[in-house]
């Protein structure tokens, strides 16, 4: 077997249970059940809810199996990201965002220092709402890749000269009525004819070795 110590990049991609989130908003719709390593976040009258891990992480592997919410979910945003602090105008970010009016899509994307516009849309091959299916996000300070059931469906190397997301992050997932943007042609208008709409995550993992102390509450 190898020495760890002489490959301290196989370290990188262990994960582990996330056993700790902490509810933005609206706790009262956001259920964390640790012992199943379960979310389920909802969204209705009351709004949406946001959950992050309690820590930071610098680079690593972060996944969970996903069941998008059922019904006409037009007008919503379902996701799940790492970000340096959510609200923060300057943070690092990398996205998988769900747009509510195509549930056979996904987006991804990236900001460094508060800049993104690096979208990209990708066609998933099934309706998200259907099942479970697993979605991670590989962070390395060279490259990134979004992995969709084990396929890497995007990968970017960080380019000479360029700036590349590496502010230690959170791992962040919310639900929330986004059809103000762009006069609802991002994901579409909300309608709300099947609310609740409940987004649920299991087996969700981040790195096992990059934590990073943090104070934020």
């Amino acid at each position: 077997m190898a020495d760890p110590a002489l490959h301290p990049e196989t370290q990188i991609h262990e994960t582990l249970h996330l056993k700790e989130i902490i509810i933005d908003y609206t706790p009262e719709a956001c259920t964390h059940t640790p012992e199943s390593n379960s979310i389920a976040v909802a969204f209705d009258k009351r709004g949406g809810a946001r959950w992050r891990s309690k820590n930071q992480f610098q680079f690593g592997a972060f996944k969970a199996k996903i069941q998008c919410p059922k019904g006409n979910t037009s007008g919503l945003n379902f996701n799940i990201y790492l970000s340096s602090l959510e609200g923060d105008k300057s943070q690092d970010e990398i996205d998988f965002e769900f747009l509510g009016k195509d549930k056979t899509i996904v987006q991804t994307n990236y900001y460094t220092n508060g800049t993104g516009n690096r979208e990209m849309i990708h066609d998933l091959g099934f309706d998200c709402s259907g099942g479970f299916h697993e979605y991670e996000i590989k962070w390395f300070e060279e490259f990134i890749e979004w992995v969709i059931d084990g396929k890497v469906v995007r990968r970017d190397e960080r380019k000479e000269g360029e700036e590349f997301p590496k502010k230690p992050m959170f791992l962040y997932s919310s639900i929330w009525d986004a059809s103000y943007i762009d006069e609802g042609r991002w994901t579409g208008t909300y309608v709300g004819c099947d609310a609740p709409y409940v987004c649920l995550y299991k087996d969700v993992q981040v790195p096992a070795s990059t934590l990073v102390e943090c104070s934020v509450d």
